[in-house]
């Protein structure tokens, strides 16, 4: 056997190789031995003979096709023996075809991924014991030691050098015509309106000067001063009592008007080319401005700074949310029959696309691993997973010859 390096499984094989080698032998030694004693005799002893003869042919047959696949028995260099050192290309080239087309092929992967249930296991394992807080902990590790190392030139490079440019390539007004049309759907704009309305409110309340500063010059020269002040201070109190009306009043006109407008504009943004023209012309010049870089880095960096603070944090929300996700998400996986068929489809097409585009190169290993090897190497190798098994047609073969023998004599005699 050539020299290997043995771990501890491989000890174990070795010894169990020698310990059926030892008991085939064994039985061959037996055989020669009851065929020697039995040689010449008459009676039932030839029968016995015969079986011990028929006995020592079967297993030096078959040790001899045991042995010619991993050397020249006896050192002979018998044609077609030594099978394994020889032909150890050819043969892991039949294996490498035989795992991918029985194996690894794209219909049983994606079989086998669809009938494993992992979405049923990886929710239990993410709701059980604190799975959700390594794996949160884990990846802020991960991250953490990722953000710092990405410098603000490296940053700025990407953001001038390709998010920029594609941005203003890309049309972007049907996807912000269809983030309005969103908004006003769900009412979401409908808080900033009020947040408007309470501001404007209490700007105008505080500066009754300021519309006095622009109202009053427009009045006619002829008007007297105290009618001027007169008609500021019924504009200011009217438009106050406007304001107030919108801000109080949930179906106020005004509000409507808003909504009809962003609707409007949110139709137009997706199928109107004049606006859609405009749109993307403000788009690109806004994103070609030469300070949007600076500011998007500027954004990026305050961004960076929030978020190695907030994983660094054990407690942060930002890490105590994304456990909470985890362990929601494995609830979700455990009951949820919809989402864990959706998810298990999903794995097997990606695993099948996998096995699909990359199959071959995955079961090359194979080829490539036993093609390094010296022929002598594969055949100590592959000897020792499969040699203990093998020892078992030597002992089918003395027992079945002897049995073989038996009959032929019984039959000979009788005829």
């Amino acid at each position: 056997m050539a020299t290997l390096t043995l771990g501890a499984a491989d000890l174990v094989r070795r010894r169990g190789l020698r310990r059926m080698r030892s008991v085939a032998l064994a039985l061959l030694v037996l055989a020669a031995a009851i065929y020697v004693a039995t040689l010449h005799r008459t009676g039932g002893w030839a029968y016995l003979n015969a079986a011990s003869e028929a006995a020592m042919v079967g297993a030096l047959a078959d040790w001899f096709a045991v042995t010619a696949l991993f050397r020249h028995p006896l050192g002979l260099p018998i044609p077609h023996t030594a099978i394994v050192p020889t032909r150890k290309d050819s043969l892991a080239e039949s294996l490498e075809q035989f795992v991918t087309e029985n194996f690894l092929s794209e219909e049983v992967v994606a079989e086998k991924m669809r009938t494993a249930e992992i979405s049923r296991r990886v929710g239990e394992w993410l709701a059980d014991g604190n799975h959700a807080e390594r794996i949160v902990a884990e990846g802020a590790r991960t991250v953490g030691a990722a953000l710092p190392k990405l410098g603000d030139d490296d940053v700025a490079a990407f953001v001038r050098g390709s998010l920029l440019p594609r941005f203003v390539k890309e049309p972007l007004s049907p996807i912000a015509g269809h983030f309005v049309q969103s908004v006003v759907e769900d009412g979401a704009h409908h808080a900033l309106f009020d947040l408007l309305m309470v501001e404007a409110y209490d700007w105008l309340a505080d500066n009754r000067d300021l519309l006095a500063d622009v109202v009053g010059p427009r009045a006619p020269r002829w008007s007297p001063q105290w009618v001027d002040r007169l008609v500021v201070d019924r504009i200011h109190r009217e438009a106050l009592a406007w304001l107030a009306d919108v801000r109080d009043s949930q179906t106020h006109p005004a509000r409507r008007a808003v909504d009809r407008l962003l609707g409007q504009l949110a139709d137009d943004l997706q199928h109107d080319p004049e606006t859609m023209e405009r749109f993307e012309a403000w788009k690109a010049r806004m994103l070609t401005h030469p300070d949007m870089g600076n500011s998007l880095t500027a954004v990026w960096d305050a961004m960076r700074t929030a978020l190695i603070d907030s994983i660094n944090d054990p407690n942060s929300t930002l890490r105590i949310r994304g456990i909470k996700v985890l362990h929601d998400l494995g609830d979700r996986l455990q009951n949820d029959e919809t989402l864990r068929a959706r998810v298990d489809t999903r794995a097997a097409e990606a695993v099948g696309y996998v096995v699909r585009t990359y199959g071959t190169e995955i079961v090359s290993v194979i080829s490539d691993t036993i093609e390094r090897w010296d022929g002598r190497e594969a055949a100590a190798r592959i000897e020792l997973h499969v040699g203990r098994d093998l020892q078992f047609i030597r002992i089918n073969g003395t027992v079945v010859g002897a049995l073989v023998g038996l009959i032929i004599h019984t039959i000979s005699q009788l005829i």
